[in-house]
């Protein structure tokens, strides 16, 4: 589909779910994909999977919080591969609840690992993109982002965040060849999502005028496609994965 063969690739929260996917569908393309993760373990097992199916792979614990680690990681990955060509920028959590009863606590570290990580993660690959005049951030945003739900403000802000980050970090690298791109998935079929009653999820895929909750592949996908060459002059967009859900 896509050619990436060559390129050194970086994915955040990279153990399960949208990220695990992504990683598969870049090293399939070519690509050498590091996996990170704040969860060690399954993230070492996720990147030997990857290899046993062919692909390139290496696993990494890495907690997009702690802006030291984040940099030794990279580090050890820039020493082995010399460059970074793509970061995907997953990792995520939730801690929902409404306005008035959310805790400071959970609005802290939804916001600290959302939208600093990103910003964390994203810095610490500048200088060696700016070195090569070339690269390719994409960060992972969400549908919540741009049309706000119940019980998430604090999700929905950091996502919201990321979309403003990554539209000025993209006039920011312009000039250097680095495009930053935002994909918005809508609601997607993961390990959450199948813990449902089937009622459950019946009544958020009728909100889905495609009729269909959407698949971790859908959102590699279009993040494969912002890694490509072919979307050299893409920059600074939103690319909404969310069966036209909310256009």
């Amino acid at each position: 589909m896509f050619d990436l063969t060559g390129k050194v690739a970086v994915v955040t929260g990279a153990s399960r779910g949208i990220g695990r996917a992504i990683s598969e569908m870049l090293a399939r393309q070519g690509a050498l994909v590091a996996l990170t993760d704040v969860l060690g373990d399954a993230v070492g097992q996720a990147a030997h999977e990857v290899v046993a199916s062919g692909g390139k792979a290496e696993g990494y614990a890495m907690d997009v919080t702690d802006t030291a680690g984040v940099q030794a990681t990279i580090g050890k990955i820039l020493e082995r591969h010399s460059r970074v060509d793509i970061l995907v920028n997953n990792a995520g959590i939730v801690r929902d609840n409404v306005a008035l009863r959310l805790k400071r606590e959970d609005w802290d570290v939804v916001l600290n690992v959302n939208l600093s990580g990103t910003f964390t993660c994203s810095q610490a690959v500048l200088r060696a993109m700016m070195r090569q005049r070339g690269g390719r951030i994409i960060n992972i945003s969400s549908v919540v982002g741009q049309m706000g739900n119940a019980g998430q403000s604090n999700y929905a802000a950091s996502k919201a965040g990321i979309i403003g980050f990554s539209k000025s970090l993209a006039r920011e690298l312009a000039v250097r060849g680095i495009t930053v791109n935002v994909v918005a998935p809508g609601l997607i079929d993961t390990d959450m999502t199948r813990g449902l009653p089937e009622s459950v999820r019946n009544e958020w895929a009728s909100k889905v005028p495609i009729g269909r909750l959407g698949t971790a592949d859908d959102v590699a996908s279009a993040v494969c496609f912002l890694a490509t060459d072919e979307a050299s002059y893409i920059s600074g967009q939103v690319l909404a994965v969310n069966g036209a859900m909310y256009t």
